[in-house]
């Protein structure tokens, strides 16, 4: 007997409709939840309770809405930094050495140190954001370096440089920077760390408790500078041109090379100012464990954003709440397996962009001939 209706996958061969990307990413976290409330129903917990004290814990307060910022804003910056490789086809998987760079650069600044150590917080700062970005910069340029000249896998070495930079940060933390024998340096002056907003809690008794730090404003400046990069900027519309098609690229007399380097030193920079975000704004200190993997966490962000600069703020305050609620809510690992529902989600609905699943109703006689059969 012959289904009356059968499901035909066809390549799509028209512009997909603006809205389809923000409704993919959007229908791929729905789905991420509905089957991790499954999951959790089956091993007998409450799903509605367990997201309601998810929620709760996340944003039900300003202390909460902070702590999720605070999470959210190196996802932000490590976010941007994929995207703007991904524009142009470069897959960088080291955002997390280049993380770990941008904090061991900026950490420069204090433990050397490079600016007198009374110096006011308008030089320390605005200095450790430079080197922050200058050591990103620098770990995303060895990985172009070798891809624009010798076609070397950038997959290959930046996901082999986080190791190399993890590793260097180690020795320094463990020998010559260690803090009477711990994993960690000495803590940093208060002239090196980014305000916050409980800093000023004193003068506004609302901003107790409050530990959103500037960081978030270099987040959300970056974002804007991305998008304008990428959509309005000449230089931009090269990164676009030859993501898409680098033979046009390279018939329009556009540097590929030159644009590799480039591009990978700027994902860089980005994700080294996440670093120097962190170090001076959360921790104070360089120290082993400054990232719970954010420039992994960082590639699902730009994915699941579908590249843009914009959602991937959004993106990265949704993760950054599942970092939050990785810590109060339980049963433990819920915060995980959703984080791993919505790659598989993200990675599976990338197929509706590119076929569009039809369903077919058989004709007469192809019913016909299924029943002679």
């Amino acid at each position: 007997m012959a289904f009356p209706i059968s499901i035909a996958v066809e390549k799509r061969t028209e512009d997909i409709p603006r809205w389809m990307p923000a409704a993919t990413s959007i229908g791929s976290v729905i789905a991420a939840f509905v089957v991790s409330g499954i999951v959790l129903w089956f091993v007998g917990s409450d799903p509605l309770r367990v997201y309601g004290f998810f929620v709760r814990a996340t944003f039900g307060s300003w202390a909460a809405l902070s702590d999720t910022l605070v999470k959210a804003t190196p996802l932000i910056l490590v976010g941007l930094a994929c995207t703007v490789a991904f524009k142009m086809k470069l897959w960088n998987i080291g955002a997390e050495g280049q993380f770990y760079m941008g904090a061991f650069f900026a950490s420069l600044v204090v433990l050397v140190p490079l600016v007198p150590p009374d110096s006011s917080p308008f030089i320390v700062i605005p200095f450790m954001a430079a080197m922050g970005l200058l050591g990103g910069a620098i770990w995303g340029f060895f990985p172009g370096l070798l891809k624009a000249k010798f076609q070397v896998n950038e997959i290959i070495t930046t996901l082999m440089l986080n190791y190399v930079a993890i590793l260097w940060n180690n020795f320094w933390i463990f020998d010559r920077w260690s803090d009477a024998g711990f994993q960690m340096t000495p803590t940093f002056e208060r002239n090196a760390w980014l305000p916050r907003l409980s800093d000023y809690a004193r003068d506004f008794p609302i901003f107790s408790g409050i530990t959103l730090h500037l960081g978030v404003v270099f987040g959300l400046l970056a974002a804007v500078v991305v998008w304008w990069v990428l959509e309005r900027s000449r230089w931009g519309y090269e990164i676009r041109l030859i993501g898409d098609n680098p033979n046009a690229a390279r018939y329009a007399g556009i540097n590929i090379a030159r644009n590799i380097i480039l591009v990978m030193m700027f994902s860089g920079a980005l994700a080294g100012l996440a670093g120097m975000s962190e170090i001076s704004g959360v921790v104070h200190r360089l120290q082993e464990r400054i990232s719970p993997g954010y420039g992994f966490t960082g590639i699902i962000v730009a994915w699941l954003a579908k590249l843009n600069p914009f959602g991937v703020v959004l993106v990265s305050i949704l993760f950054g709440a599942l970092i939050v609620a990785g810590r109060e809510v339980q049963p433990s690992g819920i915060a995980q397996m959703i984080q791993g529902f919505v790659l598989f989600a993200v990675i599976s609905s990338d197929v509706l962009l590119r076929y569009k699943v039809r369903l077919v109703r058989a004709r007469a006689d192809q019913g016909a001939a299924g029943e002679a059969a």
